[in-house]
């Protein structure tokens, strides 16, 4: 799963950008139940990364209009 850059989620239809928000809503819990588990997590900023695009989804989606 590659992060998304700003200019790349505008250009996304609504329901690309939600399905991708579904996508990495599931890789973020996957990401965090493998931390919390004691398990060390291949890309330690992984987790972030996720989280921040996550957020970039949603600011945009809120000055579209959703």
């Amino acid at each position: 799963m590659t992060i998304l850059q700003v200019d790349e989620i505008q250009n996304m239809s609504r329901e690309e950008r939600l399905d991708e928000l579904d996508t990495l809503n599931a890789e973020l819990i996957r990401e965090r139940a493998i931390a919390s588990a004691g398990g060390a997590p291949e890309n330690p900023g992984r987790i972030g990364e996720i989280r921040r695009t996550i957020a970039r989804i949603k600011t945009i989606q809120t000055e579209i209009g959703k």
